[in-house]
């Protein structure tokens, strides 16, 4: 599931970026534990924030292990992108 605003953030991004990032979703996606390819993201921001890196940029989700849903939240430039995480 990709929120409207990370839809917003991948478009802002170089074509083959955004297009790296749908493919590395997708392979996210289709793992038995996707939490071992990302990275956890310090704080008291409940759920849990993780970030996958693609390239310089990191893409913001959420992942729920009942059913196994990825929430994108956001996705942008790795100086800007922690900033509200």
């Amino acid at each position: 599931m990709v929120t409207n605003r990370a839809k917003k953030s991948i478009a802002q991004l170089p074509k083959d970026t955004a297009v790296e990032i749908y493919q590395k979703l997708k392979a996210l996606s289709s793992e038995k534990n996707p939490k071992i390819h990302v990275k956890k993201l310090k704080g008291n921001k409940n759920p849990p924030f993780y970030s996958l890196r693609v390239g310089i940029y990191r893409v913001i989700l959420n992942i729920e292990d009942n059913i196994m849903i990825i929430h994108v939240i956001e996705a942008g430039h790795r100086n800007k992108i922690y900033r509200d995480y």
